[in-house]
Parts: C-alpha cells; sequence; structure tokens
C-alpha cells in the first residue's frame, strides 16, 4: 500500500492506494496520528477511493486510528470507499461507526461541522 497525507484546514487528510494489510503501515500510520495529535490536529479524513483490499489487520488500524481521535475529541471519515470495500465496511458494520462519504469535499464538511 502507498499512501501520501497533507493537512488542509487543520484537518489530516489520507489517501490510500492499494491493499490496506495492517502489519506493512500500521505502526507508522499510527505514528503519524500521534504526530498530528500532537499539533492539536484531531480531525481526519481518509480517501480510500484507490483500496483494493482490507485485511482483518487493516480493520485494525483504522479502528486504532479513529480510537486515538476520537479520545482526543476529534472525527475520522472516510471517503469513497471501492463496492469491494463498502461491502466489507457493511459486512463487519464499519459502516456505523465512521462516517462514509462520496467527496472530500462532502468530507470536510462534515468534519468542520463536528469541530463546532
Amino acid at each position: 500500500m502507498k499512501y501520501v497525507n497533507e493537512v488542509v484546514d487543520q484537518v489530516l487528510v489520507l489517501r490510500f492506494e492499494g491493499d490496506l494489510i495492517g502489519e506493512n503501515h500500521g505502526s507508522e500510520l499510527v505514528s503519524l496520528v500521534h504526530d498530528h495529535l500532537n499539533k492539536n490536529i484531531i480531525l481526519c479524513a481518509i480517501d480510500i477511493s484507490g483500496v483494493r483490499y482490507i485485511n482483518s489487520s487493516g480493520i485494525g488500524v483504522l479502528i486504532t486510528m479513529l480510537t486515538k481521535f476520537r479520545n482526543k475529541g476529534g472525527e475520522v471519515v472516510l471517503i469513497k470507499p471501492s463496492k469491494t470495500v463498502e461491502k466489507l465496511l457493511h459486512l463487519t458494520k464499519l459502516n456505523s461507526i465512521f462516517g462514509i462519504f462520496d467527496t472530500e469535499k462532502e468530507a470536510m464538511e462534515e468534519l468542520k461541522k463536528s469541530e463546532l
């Protein structure tokens, strides 16, 4: 998996591409989250439109990230999952704990509302 990150309007935006298999990048992503939380960035949007597959370790990474942001009063949302990933999110009921949006713009608007 490859990923890029940037901060846009005090929101950490992560863009994932490939297979989200936690053991490959899990600790690196958690460290990245810690760095941004220490800078008081408590909102995160994860674009998973380029993710083909997520295994159980990948799900664990997403849940860990969500927990860390929520513990600081923040939030994490997911952007544009593929049909395959969307089915997995429904099957695992993760769609009920993550906000899921079709566009980055919608995700950013929702995150900004949660900040109020």
